[in-house]
């Protein structure tokens, strides 16, 4: 028996933390490239959107002309797994964004930006995702998002003990509040290469 064909992973390299993205998905098997460019598009199986800051990385996209091409991919059916801005910036909606920042969509989830408050507000805690199973996901928030409003097309991966959900799929379209490529938590990224 043969191995299939090695999956090509692209990271949005625009701004945030492609560099360790690239790294997990590197160490899973993955051919993982920083995608900067409109044309690299076309030649990855499946996208990962960093965290970093979503008004940023809007306004690159749209400099760097992938805005449009970028929406085109995932309404095809692009498997895309967002990070904490990459979670904003799959959202179908925002709330307390900036009145011109706009998102990809795709995902069917009503998000708040920084709900957690500024830098120091930062946290780290255990998750119960019954979809990765045992143990518990060690995930690290950084000024992140959380979801408000879940929409009939997305699924609820994730949430904290409070009920505020962090983790959400819709197809093949994934998104979390927080960051497990910070922590050493691989699972996230397996899952979502299972969708490739």
């Amino acid at each position: 028996m043969t191995a299939g064909p090695r999956r090509r992973v692209g990271v949005l390299a625009l701004q945030g933390d492609f560099r360790e993205h690239l790294a997990v998905l590197t160490g899973l098997g993955a051919e993982a490239v920083p995608v900067r460019r409109a044309r690299e598009l076309a030649e990855i199986d499946g996208l990962v959107v960093p965290g970093g800051e979503s008004t940023v990385m809007d306004k690159l996209s749209r400099a760097f002309g992938l805005r449009e091409p970028l929406r085109d991919r995932i309404a095809d059916g692009l498997p895309v797994y967002g990070t904490c801005a990459g979670l904003i910036m799959l959202s179908d909606r925002v709330l307390d964004a900036l009145p011109d920042q706009r998102t990809l969509g795709g995902l069917d989830v009503t998000v708040r930006r920084n709900a957690f408050g500024n830098q120091l507000d930062s946290f780290e805690t255990e998750l119960d995702v019954p979809v990765l199973g045992a143990p518990p996901v060690r995930a690290a928030f950084i000024r992140a998002p959380i979801v408000e409003e879940v929409g009939p097309a997305a699924s609820v991966l994730a949430a904290l003990d409070d009920g505020r959900v962090v983790a959400v799929q819709q197809g093949a379209l994934l998104g979390t509040s927080f960051h497990p490529e910070i922590t050493g938590e691989t699972r996230f990224h397996r899952h979502f290469l299972g969708l490739l």
